[in-house]
């Protein structure tokens, strides 16, 4: 717990140590305390210390961006009309852009509004509608397949995960009354390994080479990095999904490379890491600790760099309450809205 241990004031070209004990220690025994320090920041540097996020979106909010924006990464923004829907559109374009921002190349769309978690049948069909419009925008990239398999990943009996089945449960699924020259809907909910002790990317090759869907649509619960978009936030992307990432609980990727066909992932984020929470807020800590007698942690927490400051809250926190995370108090209700409104576009889509 490096950061707990000592605290540092960055100044340009020097870093200074805050000593927590009163008594002065030797210069030798202060240069060799700077050294091991010196060492084990420079090994944390190299270690993934950035808060997770499924967002592409947050993702790029946390990327340095220079005068010519961020290197690999397309970047654009609007308003869906009446609905007031703020729409990003991030499009990571080659291996830098990957590397930048943490996600695979390929198109990521974030539909943002606060009326998601409102009972508001006007809005949310316009949002419903707003949302159509760009899975077929992902959708034409493919070459508009005729037949789609949508998957509700998630656990039916853990509400905060619950999304995927609960938009399964009012999806129009049309395979069995199509005719093979007409756009169809099938529908699948493969549950979690714990319950079927099967991998979800196994279930889906089966299911793909019986069916033959010409792509699939997958709808899944994501984490996000920020409170304030829980609930209140939509992201497409055309690069697949691993499920259980945001929670820390890996599984194999659902993507056109492992399935042979192309594959949507349409998320909706739902929980927050509790450490990430204390991240939101990590400014109150300088005054706190001033207010404890540390004269000087202020400037330190002030001079950390944003992975050093969320490091510092992980020490903090996991300890004692373990990698926890948090989701809203409502999310039952807000499960049940945005079920609907993505049901609604997806059926809009196929109508």
């Amino acid at each position: 717990m490096y950061f707990l241990s000592n605290l540092y004031t960055y100044k340009p070209g020097k870093r200074e140590r805050i000593n927590k004990n009163p008594e002065e220690k030797s210069d030798s025994e202060e240069r060799q305390a700077m050294g091991m320090k010196d060492a084990v920041l420079e090994q944390a540097a190299q270690e993934e210390m950035q808060v997770h996020t499924d967002l592409a979106l947050e993702a790029r909010e946390s990327c340095k961006e220079g005068q010519e924006g961020i290197p690999g990464v397309k970047i654009e923004e609007s308003v869906h009309g009446p609905s007031g829907v703020k729409v990003t559109w991030v499009e990571v374009l080659d291996e830098q852009g990957e590397q930048v921002i943490g996600k695979p190349r390929g198109s990521y769309i974030t539909l943002e509004a606060e009326q998601m978690a409102v009972q508001d049948e006007g809005c949310h069909r316009e949002i419903s509608q707003a949302l159509a419009q760009y899975i077929r925008k992902l959708l034409e990239g493919f070459g508009n397949p005729g037949s789609i398999l949508v998957v509700g990943l998630g656990n039916q009996e853990v509400t905060s995960d619950s999304l995927g089945p609960k938009v399964l449960n009012n999806l129009r699924i049309t395979r069995h009354l199509n005719s093979e020259t007409e756009c169809s809907i099938s529908g699948i909910v493969p549950g979690v390994m714990a319950q079927t002790g099967m991998e979800t990317a196994e279930i889906l090759r089966g299911i793909v080479t019986e069916t033959r869907p010409g792509a699939l649509l997958v709808v899944d619960a994501l984490a996000a990095r920020s409170i304030s978009r829980l609930g209140t936030t939509i992201q497409l992307g055309n690069t697949g999904i691993s499920p259980g990432s945001g929670v820390g609980n890996h599984r194999h990727s659902l993507t056109e490379e492992s399935l042979g066909i192309p594959v949507i992932a349409i998320g909706v984020p739902t929980v927050v890491a509790a450490a990430a929470i204390v991240y939101d807020t990590v400014d109150a800590l300088a005054e706190l600790l001033v207010a404890a007698g540390s004269q000087n942690a202020a400037e330190a927490v002030d001079g950390m760099t944003l992975p050093e400051r969320y490091q510092m809250v992980r020490e903090l926190i996991e300890p004692r309450l373990g990698p926890m995370y948090v989701t809203p108090g409502n999310i039952d209700e807000r499960i049940k809205l945005l079920s609907y409104i993505i049901s609604e576009g997806i059926n809009q889509v196929f109508a």
